[in-house]
């Protein structure tokens, strides 16, 4: 576990591979996405991400800056594949993981995104 500013982060990711496997990872990532993304346009977008700060436990600004740093395409919000990319990035563990970006490309293809 690592304390960075003053918050506990454990970074639970490379346990769920050990369990899962990749591609239940992959899926568990794409369920989180479900939860977030505004239903009406399938993105991860301002709003969406409004409505759920209350559980999240995110302010506005965390929000804008979750957005930022995911959003590859410039258009203001995160799909699926951003999404992912961010969470995998936002993961120490991940990103040591030899191939972790190629498994996230791969599964965005076999599902057509």
């Amino acid at each position: 576990m690592a304390v960075e500013n003053g918050v506990d982060f454990e970074d639970y990711f490379p346990s769920m591979v050990e369990r899962m496997g990749r591609e239940g990872l992959i899926m568990e990532l794409c369920n989180g996405f479900r939860l977030l993304m505004d239903g009406e346009r399938g993105l991860i977008t301002m709003e969406s991400l409004k409505k759920k700060s209350v559980a999240l436990g995110l302010d506005d600004d965390e929000i804008v800056c979750m957005l930022r740093e995911g959003d590859l395409d410039g258009d203001g919000a995160l799909n699926q594949l951003e999404f992912c990319i961010l969470m995998f990035r936002l993961s120490p563990g991940l990103m040591d993981h030899n191939g972790s970006k190629q498994w996230v490309q791969q599964y965005h293809v076999a599902i057509g995104e």
